[in-house]
């Protein structure tokens, strides 16, 4: 497993008992293993295998005797005298057993799920429950049992056959143990407060510790591991869904089957094996099902792939509510089977792929790490009289969750921290410290966003260098203050040269912070600058920084504009993100035209208008930081809408019309590395506006005669083989999907990412005859293309394909087809 360095110091829990017996049961005839089995020991301690037979016992004092049972098979009593720590249990099958036991034609554990799925409103406390609220303890690690590590110095040889040449002495194994044996990877505590109003779920952290870590990672703080509820219809298994083994028609999906009945809070209850029949990579795992009342009384899901995924559940029992209400939560990965790397966590943790040379070897001491998280609930209170507040942030992070003393800790650990925890601490934070990690996290992030950091100003690598074919090279300097400078007063400018037209560009802007809770600022700016015309810009858009921006290097046609800009920005409304501003532009096209309106001619103009510009994210959940809010689950579809009104005979405005736009964006991302995309966007003018503000749809194709000279950089959702200038619309919609595959290696070092991709778009132009100086075609037809991309063919460069059919197809057919090279930058954070 590979960690990046800032998380390479993750998590806690290690194994306090005194003897530890660890086993596998199986068939005694097959050497299948039996998934679910049953391992008791003389004094009452129970386990249940997991879904490859494998089982964990760990215990104060080592047992005489293990007792073995299956459904099907003989129980089988075993006396252990032998000293040591994992053991294979056979079991024989009943020569008069069935494989599922048959009445009146239907499997019994058939009606029983049919039961659990009809009586769930009745049983699920988030549906029977008005008022709750309850508070957790969580602790999260990254770690290893050193047990399970051989800690031997390993010879590796040049031919593992005739060993006639060592090729060098690998201690990594020995370094790991000894370092595992003290410490863990990395080890994160939090104390929340869950509250529920119905149908309101929100948690408040109290207090948050994180090893090595003064500020806690945030997003860490968000992540969603599983399910808080397992009577969902989708249940989530670390930031996947899949259909659960309880939701309406799931009888169609999942096979189940009665493994055993037993005793949870003195009640009786079915253990209920189920897997998935239709998807191999789908859920399975255990259901303990309570004879009366048909409530979950436990629940284990598992799903095994290129992670092996474990989420368990736990319920107590409430007599007077009748109701099974949960009580503790665990969650673990480790590493599967993949010949690729798997990145978890937003890419912060890596498991390594297999490889033929490992496999020679045998496990290397990384295998065994692995991630847990365990979350115990006290003080349950059952429909309290409460009042959620801020009930659009889900997660609301206390301003001294950070800054809890020892004794807060103390009194709501639910066992003390054993001796590897609290040196997982000192190291850790020792380490960050002297390595100013937290120091360069920050500068990191800085950077992949784009910014280089200078004290309290930020100077922004966008300005630095650029290249378009009206400006030629573009020289410039530019950035923003920081929180250094001041958490609620912003400056930020920049200026530029182009060296082809010889002229100077600049911006100048400042705000001042309303309100941290809703992130609200109001500012002004006045820019003196060149922009592509008919292009769609999304005030509301969060900058995104590329090394380069392939499409401004193919444009010449652009106009200048200097424009008073006033604004207010704003988290204020629940799951949004809104510009309202007020701007002035005196605009000059810089290519020959003239709009005709109204009986004048205009080569110069003035636009005053008014807009407001907002991104709605409805299934996306938000925290409340003391730095800020911040959307910590990204969830799609996301909306984003603006409307731009010209403000009549305010500061010589020109023309009267009003702009709509809208966008539509959704992914999902599989855990095999997959992604699909769709995004639809439309925009429609009402009123007179000249070409400059209208809608080009985004085309990225040169205006040359030979294929080879049309080479150029590929957009991220622009039309590869539409020409430039070719179409201009008042209104329109397109319409992209995209799906991405996971990278397969080709050769070493080359390991190419296919995407298929298809675009299409429609569009018109009301009174075209009042563009004047410019020749161009509408989209009344539509307009197709579809494509392969293959990104990331070496060191992030790629090659692109692309081909245009339908109506507006050309006659040649080299005109239709647009080749282009394309570049992904991994930072490999």
């Amino acid at each position: 497993m590979k960690l990046l360095p800032f998380l390479f110091l993750f998590c806690t829990l290690s194994l306090q008992a005194q003897f530890q017996i660890n086993g596998v049961v199986k068939d005694s005839e097959t050497k299948k293993t039996l998934p679910f089995a049953t391992i008791a020991t003389e004094n009452g301690t129970v386990s249940i295998a997991d879904v490859d037979g494998k089982f964990s016992l760990l215990l104060a004092t080592q047992p005489e005797v293990l007792k073995v049972s299956y459904v099907g098979y003989r129980t089988q009593t075993l006396s252990i005298f032998e000293n040591k720590t994992f053991f294979t249990l056979l079991l024989f099958p009943e020569t008069d057993a069935l494989k599922e036991v048959i009445i009146n034609a239907e499997n019994p554990a058939n009606g029983i799920i049919k039961k659990v799925i009809s009586a769930k409103n009745n049983n699920n406390p988030l549906k029977k429950l008005n008022t709750f609220q309850y508070k957790t303890y969580n602790k999260l690690l990254v770690t290893a049992n050193p047990d399970s590590i051989s800690g031997k110095i390993d010879t590796l040889f040049a031919d593992y056959v005739t060993k006639d040449k060592i090729v060098k002495i690998d201690s990594s194994d020995y370094k790991f143990k000894k370092l595992i044996a003290k410490q863990h990877l990395f080890l994160t505590e939090k104390v929340s407060q869950f509250q529920f109003e119905k149908p309101i779920l929100k948690e408040t952290i109290l207090g948050t510790k994180m090893a090595g870590f003064k500020e806690p990672i945030y997003e860490l703080l968000g992540f969603s591991l599983q399910s808080s509820s397992v009577y969902d219809d989708k249940y989530e298994l670390f930031e996947t869904k899949y259909k659960s083994p309880i939701s309406e028609n799931a009888l169609k999906e999942y096979r189940y089957k009665i493994l055993d009945t037993t005793i949870v809070e003195n009640r009786e209850v079915f253990v209920v094996y189920f897997k998935n029949k239709i998807s191999r990579k789908g859920l399975e795992g255990l259901l303990y099902i309570d004879r009366e009342n048909y409530a979950v009384a436990k629940a284990v899901m598992r799903i095994r792939s290129v992670l092996n995924i474990t989420g368990t559940h736990e319920f107590i029992y409430l007599k007077t509510e009748n109701i099974w209400f949960p009580i503790r939560k665990n969650f673990k990965i480790i590493k599967g089977k993949s010949k690729e790397p798997t990145a978890v966590l937003g890419g912060r943790i890596e498991f390594t792929a297999e490889n033929e040379e490992e496999n020679k070897t045998g496990k290397k001491a990384s295998d065994f790490t692995y991630l847990t998280s365990e979350m115990q609930v006290y003080d349950v209170e059952i429909n309290p009289q409460l009042k959620i507040k801020k009930s659009s942030i889900a997660i609301d992070v206390k301003d001294n969750a950070n800054n809890k003393e020892e004794v807060f800790w103390q009194q709501n650990r639910t066992n003390s921290l054993d001796t590897r925890s609290e040196r997982t601490y000192i190291v850790l934070d020792s380490l960050v410290t002297k390595e100013k990690i937290e120091k360069k996290i920050k500068f990191g992030r800085k950077i992949i966003n784009g910014y280089l950091p200078f004290g309290p100003f930020d100077f922004d690598l966008r300005y630095l260098l650029s290249y378009n074919n009206y400006e030629g090279f573009r020289l410039g300097l530019g950035g923003v203050t920081n929180e250094q400078f001041s958490k609620k007063v912003r400056l930020e400018g920049y200026t530029a040269y182009g060296l082809k037209d010889e002229e100077i560009k600049y911006h100048l802007g400042s705000a001042v912070r309303l309100g941290n809770f809703s992130n609200s600022w109001i500012g002004g700016s006045f820019t003196d600058d060149v922009r592509e015309i008919a292009s769609t810009n999304f005030a509301i858009d969060k900058r995104v920084f590329k090394l380069y921006d392939p499409r401004p290097i193919n444009i010449s046609t652009f106009y200048n504009h200097q424009t008073w800009r006033a604004f207010v920005e704003t988290k204020i409304i629940p799951k949004t993100e809104s510009i309202w501003q007020i701007t002035h532009s005196d605009v000059m096209p810089l290519f020959d035209y003239t709009f005709a309106n109204n009986n004048q001619l205009y080569q110069k103009f003035a636009i005053t208008s008014a807009m407001v510009s907002l991104q709605w994210n409805p299934f996306s959940d938000y925290m409340q930081t003391p730095n800020g809010k911040i959307e910590f689950e990204k969830r799609y579809p996301k909306f984003t809408f603006q409307f731009t009104k010209s403000l009549s005979n305010l500061f010589n405005n020109d023309f009267e019309f009003g702009k709509i736009d809208t966008r539509i964006e959704y992914e999902k991302k599989y855990l095999n590395g997959q992604k699909s995309a769709v995004l639809v966007q439309a925009g429609y003018v009402f009123g007179d506006l000249p070409l400059t503000h209208l809608y080009n749809t985004s085309p990225n194709n040169l205006t040359k005669d030979n294929l080879l000279q049309r080479i150029t950089i590929a957009g991220k959702n622009s039309f590869e083989t539409m020409y430039f200038n070719e179409f201009f619309s008042s209104e329109f919609v397109m319409l992209q999907f995209k799906h991405g595959f996971k990278r397969v290696e080709l050769f070493k070092k080359v390991k190419p990412s296919l995407v298929l991709v298809t675009r299409m778009a429609w569009g018109n132009l009301k009174n075209p005859e009042d563009h004047i100086g410019i020749e161009f075609k509408t989209l009344d037809q539509g307009f197709f293309e579809s494509g392969i991309e293959l990104n990331q063919i070496y060191k992030g460069f790629g090659l692109t394909g692309f081909y245009r059919y339908g109506p507006n197809q050309l006659a040649r057919l080299e005109d239709n087809i647009a080749i282009k090279l394309s570049f992904v930058l991994d930072l490999g954070l």
